[in-house]
């Protein structure tokens, strides 16, 4: 583990390599799991103010299931996470014609016509965070759904850090990832 201002951040975060391979993974962390997308009180109240400028892109059911219980739930692990369809995928998905699941809220803030990005959760998966009093943690969360992303990042020699580097930025600030890019450095030349 290493300590980076008030975070902890785990050792393969450092050593994992990773890149997201949509064409083969088809995007089944939006779809499989227990629950929803992770979401801070501040993004639910931002999803549900752009909520009217995404609605038609969503699908009918979609629309059902937050017609009937909202755009979130309080899972059982008593996270604040986006509501699902069937039990699966996220409200906030589509598949496009290849069959690959990708996310409404993104689509419509790339496309600048809203001005928030998808949930941090979604952006930093595969790093899950959990918030303890005095710190953070910076987990690498392995999965089998992700085995394309792994062998994709072992091929083209790119550590987990670097890939995810946008949204550590975006959650953490530049001068984090600075010390974390430092700390890989650090790490490196004691190997």
């Amino acid at each position: 583990m290493i300590q980076i201002q008030h975070t902890l951040l785990s050792d393969e975060i450092f050593e994992e390599q990773f890149i997201c391979d949509l064409c083969k993974c088809k995007g089944q962390c939006c779809v499989e799991g227990e629950s929803g997308a992770p979401l801070t009180q501040e993004e639910f109240q931002q999803i549900k103010g752009i909520l009217p400028e995404i609605w038609n892109d969503l699908s009918l059911k979609a629309r059902e299931v937050i017609d009937e219980q909202g755009i979130a739930y309080t899972d059982y692990d008593g996270e604040l996470v986006t509501s699902l369809v069937n039990g699966k995928e996220c409200v906030f998905t589509y598949f496009d014609a290849d069959g690959v699941c990708k996310c409404t809220i993104d689509d419509a803030y790339r496309e600048g016509r809203i001005s928030i990005r998808k949930p941090v959760s979604c952006h930093l998966y595969p790093i899950r965070l959990t918030e303890y009093s005095n710190f953070t943690a910076v987990n690498y969360h392995r999965w089998s759904v992700c085995e394309p992303a792994v062998k994709r990042g072992r091929k083209e020699g790119i550590p987990l850090y670097r890939f995810l580097k946008e949204p550590l930025i975006r959650k953490f600030g530049e001068e984090w990832y600075n010390e974390v890019c430092e700390a890989a450095r650090l790490v490196k030349k004691d190997e």
